[in-house]
C-alpha cells in the first residue's frame, strides 16, 4: 500500500511565548500544535512529517516539498514571515495535484489567499463561547464518521461575511453562541489540486483533541490526497498536428522577440 506522505506545517510561535498565554497554549500543546496533530492522525497509510517556520527555509526545502501529497498549514501571528517565493513554489505543487489543508487562521496565510484570490476576512471575536458544527454536505468524503451535529463548548467566534469565492463546496456550517454564522468547511479544487478549509482550532483551546475534528482533519487528508502529481505542462506547440496553408506574415521575426524565452 502506498502510504499518503503528509507534511504538518505550524508556525510554532504562540506555543513559545514567554507571557500568561503561552503558558496556557502549553498546556494544551506542549509541544506544538504540529506535533499533537501528528501523534493525534498517526495511521498506517500515512507518512508523516512535521515542519515549522523557525526552521531553514521555514521546514520546506524543495526536497521536501517535492515528496509531499498532502500539506496541512496552520498559521495565525506570522503569515507575513512566510517568503513569497515558497508560496509560489507550494501554489505550482498544487496545481499539480498536491492537497492543501488549511486550519483556522490559516483562512488569511498567503497561500490560501493566494489559491483563492480573494481576501479571505471575516468577521471574528475571542469571548470563548459555544460553537455548533452542521455537516452540509452528507455523504462527502470528508464527513465519514462525523455526526449530523456536534459541539464545541469553547471556540473563538468566526463569522460571515467570509471573503472566499463561490465556487467552494460548502462541507460544515457553524453557530456560535453570539449569534454568528459562517461557512466553517469548504472543499474546492484548483488545478490539479484539491483544497480543504476548516475553520475550528483556536489556540486557547483543547479544540484538537476532539476526537470529531480529528475525524475531520484525517478525512480531509485522505480526500485531498492525489492519485498522481502531473509534470509541469509544456504549452508551447510549435509544430501543428495538421497542415498550416496560412502565410505567417511574422515568418522573419525570430518568435523570441515577441514571445521572450520560455
Amino acid at each position: 500500500m502506498k502510504k499518503i506522505r503528509l507534511l504538518l506545517w505550524n508556525e510554532f510561535v504562540h506555543e513559545r511565548e514567554e507571557n500568561a498565554a503561552g503558558e496556557f497554549i502549553r498546556n494544551l500543546y506542549p509541544d506544538g500544535i504540529h506535533a499533537h496533530l501528528a501523534r493525534a492522525l498517526a495511521a498506517g497509510d500515512l507518512e508523516i512529517r512535521t515542519a515549522t517556520l523557525d526552521q531553514p527555509e521555514c521546514g520546506v526545502p524543495d526536497a521536501l516539498l517535492e515528496t509531499t501529497d498532502v500539506l496541512v498549514w496552520w498559521g495565525h501571528c506570522a503569515h507575513d514571515r512566510v517568503p513569497d517565493e515558497l508560496v509560489s513554489k507550494i501554489q505550482l505543487r498544487i496545481l499539480s495535484g498536491m492537497g492543501l489543508v488549511v486550519l483556522h487562521s490559516g483562512h488569511y496565510s498567503k497561500i490560501f489567499r493566494r489559491m483563492m484570490g480573494t481576501d479571505c476576512r471575516l468577521r471574528w471575536r475571542e469571548v470563548g463561547e459555544k460553537e455548533r458544527l452542521w455537516v452540509a454536505a452528507p455523504g462527502h468524503p470528508i464527513v465519514r464518521g462525523v455526526p449530523e451535529t456536534f459541539t464545541l463548548p469553547h471556540s473563538e467566534m468566526y463569522g460571515e461575511p467570509f471573503g472566499i469565492p463561490d465556487d467552494g463546496k460548502v462541507i460544515f456550517t457553524s453557530w456560535f453562541e453570539g449569534g454568528n454564522v459562517i461557512r466553517s468547511g469548504v472543499a474546492f479544487r484548483r488545478g490539479a489540486g484539491k483544497i480543504f478549509y476548516f475553520s475550528p482550532g483556536h489556540e486557547t483551546y483543547p479544540i484538537y483533541h476532539d476526537p470529531n475534528i480529528l475525524q475531520v482533519i484525517a478525512n480531509a487528508v485522505r480526500w485531498a490526497a492525489p492519485e498522481e502529481i502531473l509534470p509541469p505542462r509544456i504549452t508551447p506547440m510549435p509544430e501543428p498536428l495538421e497542415p498550416v496553408s496560412t502565410v505567417n506574415p511574422l515568418s522573419g521575426i525570430d518568435p523570441e522577440l515577441i514571445h521572450g524565452k520560455r
